[in-house]
């Protein structure tokens, strides 16, 4: 394949791992321009995305082009302007994914004064129990803007719908106030960089009057201001001008405030004051609402075996569920007949990490003894002290959820019968439904153990 095809199909793979605001900031606009001796160079269009691009994603981007190019050794990155070089045309063929993807995800119709895509609706948003009180806040936000649940702080790990749910109440807002209110979407990086702006050229007033005009501001992945203490304490004075005029503000983060250890105090303790609520891992229902959702808003169809195909083997995120249902659609429209079971597994394999085999029963043990602090012997072993009790059944949870041992496996490794692997995964299963604190804690779980 041409380099062409195959920056495309890296930059799917990126897709995947990224928030739509970042790929869209720092990626949409890459290429990949050289390929010599397992050196591939990859083109940006200023030094700014050079540097952040070099330092952020080099060790993922490496991976990805690998996966389809195993000679690549290393990438260099340089600027040059994204007009230079202009696609080859191609025949339509399996390369033309992201293409099709794009298509069916409606292409982004990103308003420039609001910076919000049309595309997240809370009608498009499908609610579950690993959602559902950031869903409710949402609509409570949107009824009483800026007086009910101000600031509204939203975490969760990547992929699992943050950015739609903040986009979609902005997008309601302005559908539901005609106008009258104005909302501002920008991701943490942008907000960065207008600083560092405002600073080399003396217009921080032009800065301040951008955000402190909006009604309603929207600010993702926070996380990545911290230690940066010139743009800390604009944010700052920024969210108390705001609050104190009854504005809106709406964060999102990949973890709650108390666990960014870069954060200024002060600017955490404002974060603390409104409601915090988390995204978690969705579920086995929720998963195949998802993608029930997807194929009616695509207007497309596949098997209840695909679809239950696909929401057993793709737990990680939405982001994950999308881009491996894209490409099953876009091969059976390449191939014009439908695929088969064993095609689709295929295509699963190839589309997502294997966690299946890539996590071991000894990581999930490991990572549920460390945020429990308890020994991981005293799971395995015959302890039966009050704090194991939980510790425990979570693991013995986590190992049928992730791996899909049988439950005389779980027992055996466990040091107990397989009854007693039953009554634990049932009873861990109903629990996270209607026990926040224990969803919360098993989401937490879930990102030790997929962290890269």
């Amino acid at each position: 394949m041409d380099l062409e095809q195959l920056w495309q199909l890296a930059l799917g793979e990126m897709e995947v791992q990224l928030s739509r605001a970042n790929f869209a900031t720092w990626l949409k606009n890459s290429r990949l321009i050289e390929k010599s001796d397992g050196t591939f160079v990859v083109a940006l269009p200023n030094n700014f995305a050079k540097e952040w691009v070099q330092n952020k994603y080099q060790k993922n981007l490496l991976g990805a082009v690998r996966n389809y190019d195993p000679s690549a050794k290393k990438l260099e990155f340089t600027v040059q302007g994204t007009a230079v070089v202009e696609p080859k045309p191609q025949k339509i063929t399996t390369t033309d994914f992201t293409k099709f993807e794009n298509r069916m995800n409606l292409e982004f119709k990103i308003d420039p004064v609001s910076n919000l895509n049309s595309r997240y609706t809370l009608k498009s948003l499908v609610v579950g129990a690993s959602n559902e009180l950031a869903a409710a806040a949402a609509n409570a936000i949107i009824d009483e803007v800026g007086t009910k649940y101000n600031p509204f702080f939203v975490y969760g790990g990547v992929g699992l719908g943050k950015t739609h749910l903040m986009q979609a109440i902005g997008n309601e807002i302005i559908a539901r106030y005609k106008g009258k209110l104005r909302p501002k979407y920008v991701t943490s990086e942008k907000f960065t960089s207008d600083v560092i702006w405002g600073i080399r050229n003396k217009r921080m007033e032009d800065v301040k009057k951008k955000y402190r005009e909006a009604d309603v501001l929207i600010i993702d992945d926070i996380q990545f201001i911290g230690g940066k203490k010139a743009t800390e304490e604009e944010f700052f004075y920024t969210f108390n001008a705001l609050h104190e005029n009854g504005k809106q503000i709406i964060i999102s983060s990949d973890r709650p405030p108390q666990s960014i250890p870069t954060l200024e105090e002060r600017l955490r303790s404002r974060f603390e004051g409104g409601l915090i609520a988390d995204i978690g891992f969705p579920e086995y229902e929720m998963r195949v609402a998802i993608i029930k959702s997807k194929l009616l808003e695509g207007n497309r169809s596949l098997s209840e075996e695909i679809i239950d195909l696909i929401a057993r083997k793709v737990k990680k995120n939405v982001r994950e569920i999308e881009g491996v249902l894209n490409k099953i659609l876009f091969y059976r429209e390449a191939k014009k007949v439908e695929l088969s079971v064993k095609e689709v597994e295929e295509i699963i394999k190839k589309s997502v990490k294997d966690f299946s085999q890539r996590v071991s029963e000894d990581q999930i043990l490991k990572a549920v003894a460390d945020f429990y602090n308890v020994a991981p012997e005293e799971l395995t072993g015959r302890v039966r002290k009050k704090e194991v009790v939980e510790p425990r059944q979570v693991a013995m949870f986590l190992i049928r959820d992730i791996l899909e041992m049988s439950y005389p496996h779980i027992g055996e490794k466990l040091g107990r019968d397989h009854t007693t692997a039953i009554h634990a995964v049932e009873k861990i299963s109903q629990e996270i439904n209607k026990n926040s604190s224990l969803s919360q804690k098993i989401n937490l779980i879930k990102e030790l153990i997929f962290k890269d």
